[in-house]
């Protein structure tokens, strides 16, 4: 079993600090992202580097060991390490909402031990869903507190980043049928990973299937569904974004490469050298515009979710009622708090505009290129595959209808506000 580490990491203060120090982790990883997506070669080496470089504790407070970021400048990084391979954000997208989680429970009990582990570099997977085999099917994992020490027992599929993971959080069902989710030691006994997640994009997510039998719960780790923070759905979302966003400007970048480094234009070509037509130009601007509108949009998001939090965290401190946690989707409370709304409204919009955005780079990029640009060496094709794969986590026509609706009737902006329960079949 995992054990507390003696001393935390010396995690860089601030975001000039963080991003010198992680500056060249991100290098070390765009310059293998290419190659590890056609070899499907898990980036572990790039995980731990980040790891021991403090990324993980980047959102955590000065005073708890952590670099005390905000949102938007963690979403800043976030960015430049999807630029660099648009799998990492969303393969540390667990770790990521555990640590919001703890930070905003940071005065519960046990809040403080799971914040010293991170801030000395201890990485979080997650295990959360199930593959329905039924409309409307359930959680079948079963956490077992009668045993000593309690177990949990079932088999999870897409279970991003685990395999990367030094601890796995687990969504179960308790023995009175609440939700709890609770840690594994990703390595111990009673844990299997398989690294078979099978789409056609985002191959190194680690997204694949976690089977557990019997596998042995931390003891300070079981966590009811109102231990979650507020805004966890909206950074699970902010995660994915920062993909999206990486998607496009690693397309603007490696396609900008690509033409200063062709030598033979177009028959039809304006100009002798590729670089110099203005048609080749154009193409690039336009994948260039595409990716400026997704970074913006999404720091935006960010930006919303930092207003919004500081509303909500004076709000705390002003009364005694607490504060809605983020619910499990089969929660019937499922909603946004007020403080929120306006930066779950930012989010789907910005959804909706990244997507677009990174979908046109990444298809826009081959207007600029020879047809040499289609093989399978040059890697250009990971962009659009990666963003299709990302954009399919959020069919846009409900995130666009929930917008509407915001503006509309003032609806609450939650995907679970007004959730309809499919019934499974009777046998």
């Amino acid at each position: 079993m995992n054990s507390i580490a003696s001393q935390t990491l010396a995690v860089p203060v601030g975001l000039k600090a963080a991003r010198q120090r992680l500056g060249p982790v991100f290098a070390t990883i765009a310059s293998r992202a290419a190659e590890r997506d056609l070899d499907r070669s898990l980036p572990l080496e790039e995980v731990r580097l980040l790891a021991e470089a403090g990324f993980g504790a980047l959102r955590l407070p000065v005073d708890a060991g952590g670099a005390g970021l905000t949102v938007t400048e963690f979403t800043a990084l976030l960015i430049e390490l999807g630029t660099a391979d648009s799998n990492q954000p969303q393969l540390w997208r667990n770790h990521i909402a555990f640590v919001e989680d703890r930070v905003w429970h940071r005065d519960a009990p046990g809040a403080s031990e799971w914040l010293h582990r991170i801030a000395s570099g201890d990485v979080v997977g997650g295990a959360w869903s199930e593959r329905a085999t039924v409309p409307g099917a359930g959680n079948s994992t079963r956490f077992d507190a009668s045993t000593f020490p309690p177990t949990v027992t079932g088999t999870k599929y897409y279970s991003t980043g685990s395999i990367y993971g030094d601890w796995i959080s687990v969504a179960a069902k308790a023995s009175d049928d609440t939700d709890v989710f609770v840690l594994v030691d990703a390595r111990g006994d009673g844990v299997e990973l398989f690294d078979d997640w099978g789409g056609i994009g985002q191959r190194l997510t680690g997204s694949g299937t976690t089977i557990f039998d019997r596998a042995v719960v931390a003891g300070d780790a079981v966590f009811r569904s109102d231990e979650r923070a507020p805004h966890q759905e909206i950074i699970y979302q902010i995660v994915l974004l920062a993909s999206l966003a990486g998607v496009a400007l690693s397309a603007r970048d490696e396609a900008a490469a690509a033409v200063r480094a062709r030598l033979r234009n177009y028959p039809q070509g304006l100009a002798a050298a590729p670089r110099d037509d203005a048609v080749v130009q154009q193409a690039i601007g336009g994948v260039a515009a595409a990716a400026a509108a997704a970074r913006a949009i999404v720091l935006n998001a960010a930006s919303e979710l930092d207003a919004g939090l500081d509303e909500l965290e004076r709000a705390v401190v002003g009364s005694s009622i607490p504060v809605p946690a983020a619910s499990f989707e089969n929660s019937d409370s499922a909603g946004t708090a007020d403080q929120l709304r306006a930066a779950a409204v930012a989010t789907w919009e910005a959804q909706l505009v990244a997507a677009d955005a990174a979908l046109r780079a990444s298809t826009e990029l081959y207007d600029a290129l020879g047809s040499s640009a289609v093989e399978r060496s040059t890697g250009l094709d990971r962009h659009w595959r990666n963003a299709r794969t990302l954009v399919s986590h959020n069919p846009r026509g409900y995130k666009a209808r929930l917008v509407g609706d915001w503006y509309v009737n003032q609806a609450d902006p939650s995907p679970w506000a007004r959730k309809h329960e499919i019934q499974p079949p009777s046998s």
